[in-house]
Parts: C-alpha cells; sequence; structure tokens
C-alpha cells in the first residue's frame, strides 16, 4: 500500500544567519576589523545600510551567513532544484537504502489545466472529474510501479537497479545548505509574488517549497528579508 501525500515538508536544522552578518561584512571596507562590533549593536539602527546594499545589488555582504534546510519533496521538484548550483546537496540514496512508498498527489487547491503558448501559459482550475482522474490513476501507477521494484529486491535484484522503475512522483528527502543571496535568487525564480520586479512562473510544487523557506528565513532576518520585498524581490 502506497501513501499519498500532496504536501511538502521543510524544516530548518542548523544556522548561523541573521541581520548583523550583513553589516559587519559590509563595513570591513572602511572600518577593517572594527567592523566586528556590528555583531553587538541593533541591527534596526542600521536598516539603511542594508536597503542601499540591496537596492544597488552590492550582493557580496548577503554571502556570510548560512541556512541547512532538511527537505521533503517529490523528486521532480529536486530535479528542478539542483539546477540553483551555488547551494550544497545531500539527499538520499536509493543504491544505498530501501526507498519508502510515499508518493505526491496534487492537492484539491492545485490548479490542473495548463492553457496558452510557451512563455504566456496560465494554470486554471480542473474540473472535479479531473482531479478524481489524476488522483486514481496516479496511485494505480504507484501502486503498479512500488510492487514491481519490491518484486525485483525480493528477487535479489541490487537495490540501485531496482529503483529505475519507480516515477519522480516519489517522495525523497535531502540536506540543503545556502546563504541569503543564494536563496533570495532561488526564490525570485521560483515563487511568484506581486512585489516582484521580474514576474517569474514557477511549477507550484517547487513553489511550496520556496514559501516554506522564505518563512523561515524571514524570521532569522527580517531587515534583509524587508529590503528584499522593498527592492523588488531581486538577489543584490
Amino acid at each position: 500500500m502506497v501513501k499519498l501525500q500532496s504536501d511538502v515538508t521543510v524544516e530548518l536544522v542548523k544556522h548561523s544567519a541573521s541581520d548583523s552578518d550583513v553589516l559587519w561584512a559590509a563595513r570591513v571596507s572602511t572600518a577593517g576589523e572594527q567592523s566586528l562590533e556590528e555583531i553587538h549593536k541593533d541591527p534596526e539602527k542600521s536598516k539603511g545600510l542594508i536597503n542601499f546594499l540591496m537596492r544597488d545589488r552590492h550582493g557580496s555582504p548577503f554571502e556570510h551567513n548560512s541556512m541547512t534546510f532538511f527537505i521533503s519533496a517529490p523528486i521532480f521538484v529536486f530535479r528542478e532544484f539542483h539546477r540553483h548550483r551555488v547551494w550544497s546537496y545531500n539527499e538520499e540514496s536509493g543504491r544505498y537504502r530501501e526507498l519508502q512508498p510515499n508518493f505526491y498527489v496534487p492537492g484539491p487547491d492545485r490548479k490542473l489545466v495548463q492553457q496558452g503558448r510557451p512563455g504566456k501559459y496560465e494554470f486554471v482550475d480542473g474540473t472535479p472529474e479531473q482531479y478524481d482522474l489524476v488522483s486514481s490513476t496516479m496511485e494505480d501507477a504507484y501502486e503498479h510501479a512500488y510492487a514491481a521494484y519490491q518484486k525485483m529486491l525480493e528477487a535479489g535484484v541490487a537495490r540501485e537497479v531496482a529503483r529505475a522503475v519507480l516515477p519522480v512522483g516519489l517522495f525523497s528527502s535531502m540536506y540543503a545548505t545556502c546563504n541569503a543571496r543564494a536563496l533570495m535568487h532561488f526564490l525570485s525564480l521560483r515563487t511568484k509574488d506581486d512585489r516582484a520586479a521580474v514576474p517569474s512562473f514557477p511549477q507550484r510544487e517547487i513553489e511550496m517549497v520556496g514559501e516554506k523557506m522564505e518563512a523561515l528565513w524571514a524570521e532569522l532576518m527580517p531587515l534583509t528579508h524587508a529590503a528584499f520585498n522593498a527592492n523588488g524581490r531581486v538577489s543584490p
């Protein structure tokens, strides 16, 4: 029996990230080692500098921090995720462990129907019949694929061979580590927001991951997050 789920999981497992990290990194250019005094100051008093750096795209001060997320999402989401090459990734391996029967099905709020031409796609709600078709067809395919996978494992076939029958709707998990600048670039491409100066049209499932990461990051670096939004959600 396969397990079906329509949401993703994002946990912040460790971090070294705060608005003051942006400030001491920026002020080393004029204050040298004295810039470390920013660590003990209230960053709220220097939010103008953060906004200036964001507005004029002085990006390197936003790199001196780190966040590691534990993410559970369908494999097709990770295939898009790995296009962001300045991140660090470690994903669970189907060579070394038996993969669990956890599979993705769209939730009732996931728009199903694609209209328009490339570059001008629009997604609209599906009919109840289409949602039923998607759910039942995916479940049947997942059941069949996982049964084939189990059959090969029971016959002694290596995990790295047997996994080839599993679809990209299978959930995987990984650690993903980035700095704030890399995360802002990810969010600018993988979320849709009315404040964005440059529109983006992400697939909904990776946007779900982005939204959860953004909420966690906003708590760590609220001034940087506010400057990101105020300046068109463009990575500096």
